[in-house]
């Protein structure tokens, strides 16, 4: 798979979770799961990486993620009431610490995400593509390197059998991969809205 070059300075939330080499992460849709919302993510190896478990009956489209000790790291749900499809993510306390909003754009799509990195740094990352075909780059809007790309291309046709979401998540070394794993349950929920 693609190899991204590494950021300049670590950018996340999670330091634990820092890429240090370029990381192909699989996120695959649980096709049985009650909400149909769930989702298992794992290296280009198999090796079970973070677990998502989707919400039954959440009007928000309520997602929880959690390490593989079985540790509540997040939430992400769908925010109401915007202009512009808004998505958001908070630890377990209920303090929302990211910020997702897609925005129009003639073709294609576009949505910026905005957080606090851990070592203080206000982060605006803007990811570009074509949601429809599934497939995005993620970018540093302070320093314009690419921190990630989301494919469905990259995925073989063993990956695709069910009919469910599968996505190729390539995570550049410095980069914190359960935050971006949040911005591509971000963009499957945007591709799916009805």
């Amino acid at each position: 798979m693609a190899q991204l070059p590494p950021v300049a300075q670590p950018i996340g939330i999670y330091q634990n979770f820092i890429a240090t080499t370029t990381e192909t992460l699989i996120l695959k849709e649980k096709v049985l799961s009650l909400s149909g919302d769930s989702f298992d993510i794992t290296n280009a190896h198999g090796t079970p990486f973070i677990k998502i478990k989707g919400r039954h009956l959440s009007i928000s489209g309520r997602k929880s993620v959690y390490d593989m000790a079985g540790n509540h790291m997040y939430d992400i749900f769908k925010e109401h009431f915007h202009l512009h499809s808004t998505y958001a993510a908070e630890d377990p306390n209920k303090n929302k610490f990211l910020t997702v909003k897609s925005s129009l754009k003639l073709i294609g799509s576009k949505a910026t995400a905005q957080f606090k990195s851990f070592h203080g740094t206000e982060e605006t990352l803007i990811m570009t593509g074509n949601w429809r075909d599934s497939s995005a780059d993620i970018q540093c809007e302070r320093t314009g390197a690419t921190v990630a790309r989301i494919d469905r291309k990259l995925l073989n046709a063993r990956h695709l059998l069910g009919n469910q979401q599968t996505y190729a998540l390539v995570v550049a070394p410095g980069v914190d991969m359960a935050l971006m794993v949040a911005l591509c349950v971000a963009l499957d929920e945007k591709n799916n809205e009805k």
